[in-house]
Formats: structure tokens, sequence, C-alpha cells
């Protein structure tokens, strides 16, 4: 994808597989999170998703289930500004916004050949793993060591408010 187009947001996974399909994508890419806000971390975590295809996939929780794993005052960011945000990365092929706290569901659907996750994961303990093997999906971890956190950025916010008061 040229790095001048926003990547296509979709509401249904059937409709990003038929896309998918459209591109003869062969190496597809599943990433995952809330991103709520984005930081330096999530690009580095994108980056490294895309090098392992030729194909990336971000799937977005929706607000509802972002709140659920977040808790009730998240996200900070509505699942809307959060897809533009992510759909104009360069290293995004699309992005899928979906309410499930996991992606099991989709890796079912969408079979993609690897699921990408970050560094505070790794290959033994990603929520989606026996999904993962029972359907052949290769699980890789990428992204730089886990050293940056949304809701260390939010907090900051939260301080740098404080004190301007």
């Amino acid at each position: 994808m040229s790095s001048s187009k926003r990547a296509p947001i979709f509401r249904t996974a059937s409709d990003l597989l038929a896309y998918i399909q459209s591109t003869g994508a062969k190496q597809v890419v599943l990433s995952n999170g809330c991103f709520d806000p984005l930081h330096v971390g999530h690009v580095r975590y994108l980056q490294s998703a895309k090098e392992k295809g030729d194909f990336l996939i971000v799937a977005l929780n929706d607000d509802e289930s972002t709140r659920k794993i977040k808790g009730t005052r998240r996200p900070a960011l509505n699942e809307s500004d959060r897809a533009a945000v992510l759909s104009s990365i360069r290293w995004v092929d699309a992005v899928l916004l979906f309410p499930e706290p996991d992606v099991c569901v989709l890796l079912e659907t969408l079979r993609p050949r690897r699921h990408a996750k970050g560094t505070d994961y790794t290959v033994d303990n990603v929520p989606e793993l026996e999904t993962s093997k029972r359907l052949g999906i290769e699980t890789v971890i990428v992204g730089d060591p886990k050293s940056h956190a949304s809701s260390d950025v939010l907090a900051k916010i939260r301080d740098l408010e404080k004190k301007s008061e």
C-alpha cells in the first residue's frame, strides 16, 4: 500500500476478508489492541508486525470492549478517532473494529498466516494461543521491549493538567 493512502477501516470481518482476497496478499499478519492512546511503542510494534508479512491487519477493540479491558474511564479517544489514526500509519493495510476482548473469533474467520503480539507477551501466554495452534497460525512476538504504556501517557497528561491549574 502506498504511504500516501489511508488504510481502509472495516466493521465486519467478512468485508475485510473480501478486501484482502482482492489484494492478492499471501502473508497476512493480524495484530490487535486498544491503542488508547497510540504511542511510540505501538508504532514500533506495528512496524515490526508488518515485517512478518505482506499485509497487516490491525484489529482495534471498539469502545465497549476497550471499557471492559481498561476500565470505565476509557477509552480516552473514541473508536473512530483511534481507527483514523491507525489507518494513516504507513505499515497498516487495514483496520478492523471488533467487540470481543480477544481475537479468537477473528483468527477463525480471517485465518492469517501470523498473529503478532507485543513484547508484554511471550509465545506461551498469548490469550489466543490455543486457537492459533489449532488453526496452524504462527504466533510472533514483535516490537521493542515494553517500556511504554498508554496508561502512563494518560497519567502524565493528568499530572500536567493539575500543574497548570
